[in-house]
């Protein structure tokens, strides 16, 4: 191959590819134009009437601006990473302010403090932010009201708006005509705004279509990976493959003849805790990405892996196991009545440890972004969960103030929580000022792996007794889990908000209650995952309550019913109770909401009705970011391979703002949480991942995805979590339906792990 030729296909972008390649051909993207569209952003302030920097728009608050067209342009200040954000937000503001959707334009917020938070993780773009999109609309409503009322010399109380237009009855007009004027009104207080009756929604609780749909099917949508600038330069960065690690040496010299090879930098670590810090690491730099891969592999390293270099899992999750046994490093939580004596009495006794692994995000698009430097300020561009985190630690890494750090978010492939740690960013910030080029460094799905903030390994260890009617008499409960916490300073055991996730906020009515934490360290990155500590803590209380209905010789819905109990608001075990960050009398957690999604989701599933021969039904319930969730699952077994037939699950998350979009991000839920249930995995060696890829990571394929039914309860009061309440109760419904179907009972995951898959 000539020299010319190699170029020429180093150089073909991902999107060439598709098309040359004829995937394209085979689904949406055919025929879809090779835009590379930049992000658009546009800084916004709080003074209303302020001239926009973007032509003809004025700006009425700090998330409206008014076109003297009559086009109105929203801000949308989270990430849009498929869950809709970008129509969802919008729509709300949409709604009050009296707009007709199809002359909204949305664009993206860059990181700007005065947003609030832009971490778009939590599942709280919608709870933390539909009252002020609601406020903010309504702001811009009456903004025109005033400016139509003084325009007609008329009592505001005669102006309505609505449909785009302005009227008193007598006089209309259209946003269009109104702008200018209503750009010079004073902002009214958002606090004594009177806002819409849920009857005269317009836009709020309908399944608008999502606004980004059309870009992202016609190929036109910017993601990270997607993002080039002029004489912009590739970064490919061997990192040290041990937490911590040290370069003590290297030799470049075979990298650097590699055509396409500019050169070779490295990136000086800090020392832990690791933090968002860039990883100690070599960047091979060349006019391409295939080139800079290739260059990578020609590196000569050697390090220094330090202490951490010891960390297998074999031997780590066995120390997991016996700390559950030593009163050293046992720490009391909580005490209530005499658990011991409620043992002893007990008609039956369960105690079961139930562990789940290391798990990685893996998602769609790896970590990605691109950087500037010049003249003490830096611009980047990211598939960022976290503008606002970006901002400061591409800030720290520089040492320049934040305020000369501009983000622009592109769309992102997939989050999960990994895009919301902004080490890649630094990464290609600290090189961009390096070099004195644009610098974009792209995450392979190896990086992506074996470098991510691991999703904590869990071992939790439950006993729990019966009396003769099968009601629960005591519960006695001990976790051990490398807490997030590690990854920011000194930590060795779980933190209040991660005990809050399942751990001590269970649901049912136990008279005698004991809980312990374990002293665990950490020797990876720890990090937050989809749904998080949920998926640990929902895995044991729902397997374990399937096998206590066993014991009991009881119908496993009358069981959770049963147990679940009374109906009232949980009170909280500990004062210290986060319930995500929502004061507990406005969100409480409701037990007659728990039965109700309990007892839908089984009668949807045909629960009650006669059952086919070697089926096996599955139940579980959590409640996780204020969501309640029950999921059903059946699966017959083919010979010992379980094969799960369908999922079926029923979600009360308070006011719906779109129903698509939530059932669309419920059925991710439970492709995610299958994927965790059966075949996920990740493990370490020497401090090593050893998992690279999806030959080694398993998610479920397309032929292993079960049929999946979604309901959703409709509810008036405040929103909920959406993205990540799914997933909790997905694999423990699937444990109970395997052993219903007459396999083993499992108390470890994957399944992959027990039985072939």
């Amino acid at each position: 191959m000539s020299e010319q030729k190699r170029n020429d296909v180093s150089l073909l972008n991902r999107r060439q590819f598709l098309h040359a390649s004829g995937v394209a051909g085979s689904g949406l993207l055919l025929g879809a134009p090779l835009l590379q569209a930049k992000p658009s952003a546009v800084p916004m302030d709080v003074l209303s009437g302020a001239k926009s920097s973007s032509g003809d728009f004025l700006r009425l608050n700090l998330f409206v601006e008014l076109a003297l067209d009559g086009t109105v342009r929203i801000v949308c200040h989270r990430s849009e990473m498929g869950q809709g954000i970008r129509t969802g937000l919008p729509q709300v503001l949409a709604d009050e302010m009296g707009a007709d959707w199809s002359k909204v334009q949305v664009i993206q917020g860059q990181a700007n403090r005065e947003y609030g938070s832009q971490n778009t993780d939590g599942s709280r773009s919608v709870r933390d932010f539909y009252l002020p999109m609601r406020k903010m609309g309504a702001a811009a409503r009456e903004m025109l009201r005033q400016a139509a009322a003084k325009k007609w010399a008329v009592e505001i109380s005669q102006i309505k708006v609505e449909d785009h237009q302005v009227s008193d009855g007598k006089n209309t007009a259209t946003f269009a005509e109104m702008a200018t004027l209503a750009a010079q009104q004073k902002l009214p207080n958002l606090d004594s705004l009177q806002l819409k009756a849920k009857k005269d929604f317009n836009y709020i609780g309908k399944p608008l279509d999502g606004i980004d749909v059309p870009a992202f099917v016609q190929g036109k949508a910017e993601f990270g990976v997607d993002v080039e600038l002029a004489d912009m330069v590739h970064a490919s960065i061997e990192r040290s493959p041990v937490l911590g690690g040290k370069l003590l040496s290297l030799d470049d010299k075979e990298a650097l003849a590699v055509p396409g090879v500019i050169r070779v930098e490295r990136i000086q670590g800090r020392p832990l805790p690791a933090a968002f810090n860039a990883i100690e690491g070599v960047a091979v730099i060349a006019s391409n990405t295939w080139a800079a891969q290739q260059g990578r592999k020609k590196l000569k390293l050697k390090w220094d892996l330090a202490a951490n270099q010891s960390h297998a899992s074999e031997s780590y999750n066995k120390a997991l196991a016996a700390s559950h046994d030593v009163d050293e490093g046992s720490l009391k939580l909580f005490e209530q009545g005499d658990v011991q004596k409620a043992f002893q009495v007990a008609e039956h006794v369960i105690e079961a440890s139930y562990f789940v692994p290391y798990l990685a995000h893996a998602s769609m698009e790896p970590p990605a972004a691109t950087a500037i430097f010049k003249d003490g300020h830096c611009e980047v561009w990211a598939c960022s969960q976290t503008p606002q985190s970006a901002q400061r630690q591409v800030a720290g890494s520089l040492g320049i103030k934040p305020e000369n750090v501009t983000v622009h978010v592109t769309y992102l492939g997939g989050g999960f929580g990994r895009k919301s740690k902004p080490d890649f960013v630094a990464e290609a910030a600290l090189l961009a000022k390096q070099i004195g080029k644009p610098v974009k460094v792209t995450w392979s799905r190896e990086d992506d792996i074996r470098h991510d903030y691991l999703h904590a390994v869990c071992d939790t260890r439950l006993k729990v007794g019966l009396d003769k009617s099968g009601k629960i008499t005591a519960w006695q409960g001990s976790a051990a889990l490398p807490s997030i916490g590690s990854t920011f300073g000194p930590a060795d055991s779980m933190a209040g908000w991660e005990l809050d996730q399942g751990f001590t906020d269970f649901p049912f009515e136990v008279a005698n209650v004991e809980l312990h934490r374990r002293k665990i360290n950490a020797h990876m990155r720890i990090g937050w995952l989809r749904s998080v500590i949920n998926i640990p803590m929902a895995f044991a209380n729902g397997s374990l309550m399937g096998e206590l209905a066993a014991a009991a010789k009881m119908d496993a819905k009358a069981f959770w019913l049963q147990s679940i109990g009374q109906d009232r608001s949980i009170k909280p075990r500990l004062p210290s109770y986060s319930n995500y960050g929502k004061n507990i009398a406005e969100y409480p957690n409701d037990t007659a909401r728990a039965k109700a999604v309990i007892e839908k989701v089984c009668a949807k599933a045909g629960w009650d009705d006669p059952r086919e021969v070697g089926v096996g039904f599955g139940l579980s319930y959590h409640y996780s970011f204020l969501a309640h969730v029950a999921v059903v699952a059946k699966v017959v077994m083919d010979g010992k391979s379980p094969k799960i037939l369908s999922l079926y699950c029923v979600a009360d998350a308070g006011q719906l703002v779109n129903p698509d979009r939530v059932k669309s991000q419920l059925e991710g839920a439970m492709i995610f949480g299958t994927s965790i249930a059966m075949y996920s995995e990740i493990t370490t060696k020497d401090g090593m991942v050893e998992q690279g890829n999806f030959d080694g990571y398993r998610l479920a394929r397309m032929n292993e995805c079960p049929d999946i039914h979604i309901d959703i309860v409709e509810a008036d009061d405040a929103p909920r979590g959406v993205g990540e309440p799914g997933v909790p109760p997905v694999a423990p419904a699937i444990i109970n339906a395997i052993a219903d179907a007459g396999g083993p009972r499992i108390r470890r995951l994957p399944v992959a792990k027990t039985l072939p898959v």
